[in-house]
C-alpha cells in the first residue's frame, strides 16, 4: 500500500529529531494512501454567530497574510531555525509533514510526500500527478547540502522501493530499485565478491540520487559514480515508464544519466560492478611545496589519492587508497602515536577553551572523537578568526599524530567523517590529463588560501581536494569528449556547529561572503562549475542571468530542457531550483 510520511513538530529540536530519523531510517511511521493528498481543498470553519465568525475570519486573515510574506521572502540559508521559531507559536498540522536535508541548511513543509512500495505504485502516482498537475519532485535521503530535491509543492521518494533486483557475478552487473541506499547494497553484493568502483564520502545516499547529481568519489583514473550507470528505467509523466541505455536510445541516455530528477523519476538502474578488493589507506601530513614535486606521482601511482588543505598553515593531509598488494600483503606498520595521544592537543584546546568563553559542557573530552570536539570548539565562537586559526593548527596536529595505514574492504575505507551540519561549496573544473597535469588544480587552491588570509575569512579545515576521469553523462561537471581529461574538485566549507539563530545567520552570511569571493576570482578563470548537489541559487536578478549564462555555455541546457519538455510538459517533476537554473522559453 503506498505510504505517506506523517510528522508534527512544535519546536525546533522536534524538527531536528524528525531530520534525524528521516536520515537515519527512511522507514517512518506512515499512513495509507489517501487521494486528498492530491487535494488543496481544507474543511471550513465550524458554524457560529456572525460576530465569532467575523473575528474567526480576521484571525486566518492576519496568519495567511503573515504566511504568505514569510514564504514569499525566503532567507538564503532557508534555515531551520526560522521556522522553528514560527511553529513554536503555531503547531504544524497533522498532515503537514516536515521533510529538511542532512546537512541542516534546507527544510520544507508539504502535504505531499509520497513513498510508493512498487512500480505499478509508482507509475499510477506520475500518472495521476500529472493529470492533476501536482508536484512530485523526486527525492532521495535528502544528502544534497543544497536541497536540490525538496519542494513545498510535493515530493515522491522511493525509500521503501530499495531491492536488489538481480545479479550477474560474470558480468560483475547489479540491478536494483533506486531507493536502495549505497551501504545497504555494497552489503547485499559483497557475498558474490563485487562492488562499486568508487564512493561518495557518505554510504546513506539512495542509488537514484547519487547518480542523478553527478556525485563522485575521488581517483584520477575513476570516473563519477554516473559512469558505472548502464541502463535505467525512468517513470515519466508524459510517456510512461521508458527504458534507456547506451544501446538503447543512447541520446536521451547521456542526458538523463545525470538528469537532476527533471527527466523522470529513477526507478530502476542496472550498474557495473568491480571485484571486491581490500584496501591500504596511507594518511600522512605534507605542505605545498612538496606536494607540488610530487602531485603528478600521487595522480598516477594511486587507485584513490585526495588532499584535505588547512588554512592559515602550510599543512595539506594526503590520503591515498591502493588494493592491497598480492605478493606483499599489507604493510607492517606501527603507529609512532596512539589515538589517545593524536587527540591530546585538541583536547586540550578544548579544556582551555572552556575556560576561556566560559562554556559549561558535562562532555568529557576523553569520550569525543576528533570531528565532535572540533565542532564544539567552533560552536564557542564560529566567526572569530583567531580561534578558527588556533582550532585549524590543533587538527593539523591531530593528523600529523594520526599518520600510519588503514586496511579495509573500499566502502569501509573510502567514507569519510564530514562533521554536522555545514554548509557547502563544491567546484568542478579541468586539471589537464593524467600523463600531463596542468597543474591548475594547485594554483587554484594556492588562490582560494590567498583570498581566505587576504579577507580574514574565519575558513575551518579541510579545504577538500579530490579528482576524477571524465564522465560522458552531457550534464555531469566533469563532461568531456575527451577519454584522458582530468578533472579536480574542490570543496570549502562552514561548520553550523550552534542551534542559535543569530550565530546560524551569521555563519550563512560569511559563508555566503567567502563563497562569494572564490566565485568572483576563481571560476571563470578556472571554467570551474558547482557539484549540483552544492550548487545555490541567487535572489539578485543579475546574478541569476549570469549564473543561467554561465551554465549554458558548459551544459546543453537546450536540449535539457527539450527533454523535460517531451518526458514532462506540465514539470510536475521540478522544483523553484530548476526552473531558475534551467528557465524554459514556454510558459508552462
Amino acid at each position: 500500500m503506498l505510504r505517506s510520511l506523517t510528522s508534527k513538530r512544535s519546536s525546533l529540536q522536534s524538527l531536528l529529531n524528525h531530520h534525524t530519523r528521516l536520515h537515519r531510517n527512511p522507514l517512518l511511521l506512515t499512513t495509507p494512501y489517501n487521494p486528498r493528498l492530491f487535494s488543496s481543498t481544507t474543511p471550513g470553519p465550524p458554524s457560529s454567530d456572525a460576530e465569532l465568525r467575523k473575528y474567526i475570519g480576521y484571525t486566518l486573515l492576519f496568519l495567511g497574510c503573515g504566511a504568505a510574506t514569510y514564504y514569499s521572502f525566503p532567507f538564503p540559508e532557508n534555515a531551520i531555525h526560522k521556522k522553528a521559531q514560527l511553529f513554536r507559536y503555531a503547531p504544524l498540522p497533522d498532515d503537514l509533514h516536515t521533510v529538511s536535508n542532512w546537512s541542516g541548511t534546507h527544510e520544507v513543509q508539504t502535504r505531499t510526500f509520497l513513498q510508493p512500495e512498487s512500480m505499478e505504485e509508482l507509475e499510477r502516482i506520475v500518472k495521476d500527478a500529472n493529470v492533476k498537475k501536482q508536484k512530485i519532485r523526486p527525492v532521495g535521503s535528502g544528502l544534497s547540502p543544497n536541497g536540490i530535491g525538496l519542494t513545498r509543492a510535493g515530493m515522491v521518494n522511493l525509500g521503501l522501493m530499495d531491492k536488489v533486483l538481480s545479479v550477474d557475478k560474470e558480468k560483475k552487473r547489479v540491478t536494483v530499485q533506486a531507493g536502495i541506499r549505497v551501504q545497504q547494497l555494497v552489503d547485499s553484493i559483497k557475498d558474490y565478491g563485487i562492488t562499486l568502483q568508487n564512493f561518495a564520502s557518505i554510504r546513506e545516499q539512495q542509488v537514484g540520487g547519487i547518480v542523478q547529481v553527478g556525485a563522485h568519489g575521488t581517483g584520477a583514473r575513476l570516473p563519477p559514480i554516473d559512469e558505472q550507470v548502464i541502463s535505467m528505467k525512468l517513470v515519466t509523466p508524459a510517456k510512461g515508464t521508458i527504458e534507456i541505455s547506451k544501446e538503447k536510445d543512447p541520446e536521451l541516455f547521456y542526458l538523463a544519466r545525470c538528469g537532476l530528477g527533471g527527466l523522470g523519476v529513477v526507478a530502476e538502474v542496472t550498474l557495473q560492478c568491480v571485484e571486491r578488493q581490500e584496501l591500504v589507506e596511507h594518511t600522512f601530513l605534507s605542505n605545498m611545496k612538496d606536494i607540488k614535486k610530487n602531485h603528478k606521482k600521487f595522480l598516477s601511482e594511486n587507485k584513490h589519492v585526495k588532499y584535505l588543505h588547512i588554512p592559515y598553515t602550510d599543512a595539506v593531509v594526503v590520503v591515498t587508497c591502493n588494493p592491497i598488494s598480492k605478493s606483499q600483503g599489507p604493510p607492517n606498520h606501527k603507529p609512532k602515536y596512539t589515538t589517545e595521544e593524536a587527540l591530546q592537543h585538541v583536547q586540550d584546546l578544548y579544556r582551555e577553551s572552556l575556560k576561556k568563553y566560559r562554556v559549561a559542557d558535562s562532555s568529557s573530552p576523553d569520550e569525543l572523537s576528533f570531528t565532535e570536539l572540533r565542532d564544539k570548539l567552533l560552536a564557542m565562537d564560529p566567526l572569530n578568526k583567531e580561534h578558527v586559526i588556533k582550532v585549524n593548527k590543533a587538527e593539523a596536529e591531530f593528523w600529523r599524530k594520526s599518520e600510519g595505514y588503514r586496511v579495509g574492504w573500499s566502502d569501509e575505507i573510502l567514507g569519510f567523517d564530514c562533521g554536522g551540519h555545514q554548509w557547502v561549496s563544491e567546484t568542478c573544473f579541468p586539471a589537464g590529463t593524467l600523463s600531463k597535469p596542468s597543474m591548475k588544480d594547485l594554483e587554484y587552491i594556492e588562490e582560494v588560501m590567498q583570498l581566505v588570509e587576504k579577507e580574514s575569512v574565519p575558513a575551518p579545515a579541510p579545504i577538500e581536494q579530490r579528482w576524477t576521469a571524465c564522465s560522458k553523462s552531457r550534464m555531469s561537471p566533469a563532461y568531456s569528449s575527451a577519454d584522458d581529461d582530468i578533472f579536480s574538485w574542490v570543496g570549502i566549507i562552514m561548520y553550523l556547529p550552534t542551534m542559535d539563530a543569530r550565530q546560524r545567520r551569521q555563519i550563512t552570511e560569511e559563508f555566503f561572503h567567502y563563497r562569494h569571493m572564490t566565485q568572483a576570482q576563481l571560476w571563470d578563470r578556472y571554467s570551474a562549475f558547482e557539484h549540483w548537489a552544492k550548487i545555490e541559487v541567487p535572489k539578485d536578478k543579475e546574478e541569476l542571468a549570469a549564473l543561467q549564462a554561465r551554465l549554458k555555455k558548459k551544459f546543453p541546457v537546450d536540449a535539457y530542457n527539450q527533454a523535460r519538455k517531451e518526458l514532462d510538459p506540465n514539470r510536475i517533476l521540478s522544483n523553484n531550483m530548476l526552473q531558475k537554473l534551467f528557465p524554459s522559453s514556454e510558459a508552462v
